[in-house]
């Protein structure tokens, strides 16, 4: 004999007694085990959100920044402007934060020196080991075996090479 078990009948809701009383549920584990009422002495009690307040994503806040700075920029030579009308022989300080030609500083390149060739300018990934010169192909070092020591020393000098050709 074979016995199929389904749901019970009814489905899966509880009924309510029929007299009006209704017995107390139990609290599931999950509820009794949460913290969700628990007292949070490390929150400010007083503390209400700002509805008014929304979220703004990167390009919202870089574009704004952007702004401002714009802003500031125009106010200071509208400044710098209005200081000039008054006075126009007083000399106008450059600020600080105005990176010139003489303020920027950067750290040594940790790339290694490209040799360049003496002849043409190029990369030179060759060297003459009589006169130390370098070149960067065949046809140039045709060019170089053909100078003489005197023109080589000349070459030299002008890359800040001291040596002695021999």
């Amino acid at each position: 004999m074979t016995v199929t078990v389904g749901p019970p009948k009814g489905g899966f809701k509880k009924k309510l007694p029929s007299d009006g009383t209704s017995t107390p549920q139990t609290p599931s584990l999950a509820v009794q085990l949460s913290y969700l009422h628990q007292p949070r002495p490390f929150k400010n009690p007083y503390y209400t959100k700002n509805v008014n307040r929304r979220a703004k994503n990167l390009k919202a806040v870089l574009g704004q920044e952007r702004e401002r700075e714009r802003a500031e920029r125009e106010a200071r030579r509208l400044e710098r402007e209005e200081a000039m009308k008054n006075n126009p022989e007083a000399v106008v300080d450059i600020p600080e934060e105005v990176p010139t030609y003489t303020t920027i500083e950067a750290p040594p390149s940790v790339l290694p020196h490209r040799h360049l060739c003496d002849i043409t300018g190029l990369e030179a990934p060759y060297t003459d080991p009589p006169t130390g010169l370098r070149y960067h192909d065949k046809s140039v070092y045709e060019i170089v075996k053909g100078l003489s020591t005197s023109i080589a020393k000349d070459y030299l000098a002008a890359r800040g090479v001291n040596s002695i050709v021999k």
